[in-house]
């Protein structure tokens, strides 16, 4: 297919990713991308033994005595984090310490969750909260240089478990699955890829770390960044810090996953108007709003595509279906962006302006002043729309963002009533 500047990309036979997918993707000789190939390994893998590799891997790391954390695990009040603890506590056994990085951008669904998790798996769990001032001028800087009002969040979000790794002298760290394999088969879940400063700065950093952002044409200075500094290298190998991700023992499916913590263990969804997926990032007012949106601007795509690739490899959504779902959802208006201007103090209309500077022109172009054309790799014609009607995938919204209280960020959620 080819988009705005006659540049062709090629797309998956299997799932909807492209070659001009952000991590790297390549096509086989049968139109099949390498996630579409790697996700096959789910089927053909012996989990149990995997399970066992598991075990011994965390084996050294338990520790005898009740006074102390055998291994530390990154929550938020969304995502995996019931699951991930269901099985460090529940089926491994080990006492972890949790950790969370307020984003500032919570919703009280968020906050009754991780507070639910933390009182259902009796765990003890500390929360980074970086001053206000400096996380806002950093995000007025990533957003007007990178496109991104989610550099603070990702990079707090995968720093300070290694932060704290450190300070406490906990070795190990253990996350869910690896967004590189899972979407795109960076690896295989045979190689058992651990934790890495680079792919962070790489990937979730959109490579720029915390000293890449002070520049003499800036406001931010060192006492806005320090905070989010990985650890050296020596700090690293004093304490022996790893971190392994589950992803590669245990057979990930967030659909079946969440639904198993919502039965067991009163986890909570809620409906998203960018998304047919209920159950991830309902701890954000943003992430599914204009995240998302900035997202559709610079790569084409958005998390639509994502989780209807991810279902369409467990077989549970058919292409028809999953070209219907995107085109509903994709191009529909962030939400919830009033708020963050106001959070930010910043005009509607100049954030407009800047979301505007980060479109791509191989996706987009400027018809007239204040309108854009969208060149979608999943366009669908308008006389066949009509084919594409859907039902909705089985996603169960138990809860609305607001949970009934005032509509708006907490900044701080320690406890829900």
């Amino acid at each position: 297919m080819k988009l705005n500047t006659g540049t062709r990309v090629y797309r998956c036979v299997r799932c909807l990713y492209t070659t001009d997918h952000p991590l790297g993707l390549t096509l086989d000789g049968e139109g099949i991308c390498s996630g579409c190939r790697i996700h096959e390994e789910k089927d053909t893998l012996d989990w149990g033994i995997r399970w066992d590799k598991l075990e011994k891997l965390v084996a050294p790391y338990r520790i005898a005595k009740g006074n102390a954390y055998d291994c530390i695990v990154p929550v938020t009040g969304a995502n995996d984090s019931y699951y991930i603890v269901h099985l460090v506590k529940e089926r491994l056994g080990l006492n972890p310490l949790l950790v969370t990085y307020n984003k500032y951008f919570n919703t009280p669904l968020g906050v009754r969750n991780l507070a639910n998790l933390r009182i259902t798996f009796d765990c003890d769990i500390l929360v980074q909260n970086v001053n206000p001032v400096s996380v806002k001028k950093i995000t007025r800087t990533t957003l007007r240089e990178m496109g991104s009002i989610y550099w603070t969040c990702l990079a707090g979000q995968t720093v300070f478990p290694v932060q704290t790794a450190v300070r406490y002298k906990i070795p190990l760290i253990i996350w869910g699955a690896h967004q590189g394999l899972e979407q795109v088969g960076m690896f295989s879940h045979e190689h058992e890829v651990e934790m890495t400063r680079r792919y962070r700065k790489d990937h979730d950093l959109m490579g720029k770390e915390a000293d890449d952002l002070l520049s003499i044409f800036d406001t931010l200075n060192e006492d806005d960044i320090w905070q989010y500094r990985y650890p050296s290298d020596s700090e690293l190998d004093h304490v022996g810090v790893r971190g392994i991700y589950l992803g590669n023992y245990v057979r990930w499916d967030p659909k079946a996953q969440h639904e198993e913590m919502m039965a067991l263990h009163d986890y909570r969804s809620t409906a998203f108007t960018r998304t047919f997926d209920c159950y991830d990032h309902g701890d954000c007012y943003n992430y599914m709003g204009l995240h998302d949106l900035l997202k559709l601007y610079k790569h084409g795509y958005s998390k639509v595509t994502d989780h209807a690739s991810r279902e369409m490899r467990h077989r549970r959504l058919t292409r028809e279906v999953a070209l219907g779902l995107i085109n509903a959802y994709q191009r529909i208006d962030a939400p919830n962006a009033e708020k963050f201007c106001q959070w930010l103090d910043i005009d509607p209309r100049a954030l407009q302006f800047i979301l505007d500077q980060h479109r791509n022109p191989l996706y987009w172009s400027q018809a007239e002043l204040g309108e854009w054309e969208f060149y979608s790799p999943h366009r669908l014609p308008e006389k066949a729309s009509n084919l594409y009607k859907f039902p909705e995938p089985g996603f169960i919204a138990t809860n609305p963002l607001s949970m009934g209280m005032q509509d708006r960020y907490i900044t701080i959620g320690k406890g829900y009533p």
